[in-house]
């Protein structure tokens, strides 16, 4: 369909708790195929509805993994159940985590290393598997997004303070910047 320029941190939508899904129809599958376009473009591995503008509890992921689930799919009105996350301090090089809607950094956040998700595909059929490690990751990064959060909000105060620096000097913070997959130069260097 068609690639959507993804909001960067500062947007109303990106710190809002997004809407339950109520109606499954070929509105909401053609936004989800815009979103898969959209993070295929961006080369992400996850993408929320609201880092396209949309305030509505939607991700898209695709991740390699060994867990007994799809490693391309989308959920829709998703539940997650968390083990406990490790009190210790996120390593620097194993727990780095970045995100399309803070481009271009990346920051160290201590995450459950299991997660068990619950929704619907986008026709409304039941989806439900369990996740570990990275791909747990994924699935608890992308959930945040439905409920207002980027994972820079949940940095401990070492990475805290320096997201605090980078933000301020990249002028994030307030609506209407976005950047475009596939046109602007791709944040990461993919």
């Amino acid at each position: 369909m068609s690639i959507r320029p993804v909001t960067i941190y500062g947007e109303p939508v990106l710190h809002t708790r997004a809407k339950e899904v109520t109606e499954f129809n070929d509105e909401l599958r053609a936004l989800i195929t815009d979103m898969y376009d959209t993070m295929d473009a961006a080369n992400g591995v996850g993408l929320a509805a609201p880092q396209i503008g949309v305030g509505l509890r939607i991700f898209t992921y695709e991740y390699a993994h060994e867990d007994a689930a799809p490693t391309r799919g989308v959920v829709v009105n998703p539940v997650l159940t968390l083990s406990k996350i490790s009190g210790a301090a996120p390593d620097p090089e194993e727990d780095i985590e970045g995100c399309l809607s803070a481009p271009a950094l990346n920051f160290p956040l201590k995450r459950a290393e299991f997660a068990r998700i619950e929704g619907f595909d986008g026709d409304g059929n039941p989806v439900a598997f369990d996740a570990t490690g990275w791909f747990a990751r994924i699935m608890q990064h992308e959930y945040d997004h439905l409920d207002g959060y980027l994972y820079v909000d949940k940095l401990p105060e070492k990475w805290a303070k320096r997201w605090k620096k980078a933000k301020k000097s990249l002028e994030w913070g307030v609506p209407g910047l976005t950047w475009m997959p596939g046109t602007d130069e791709d944040p990461f260097g993919h």
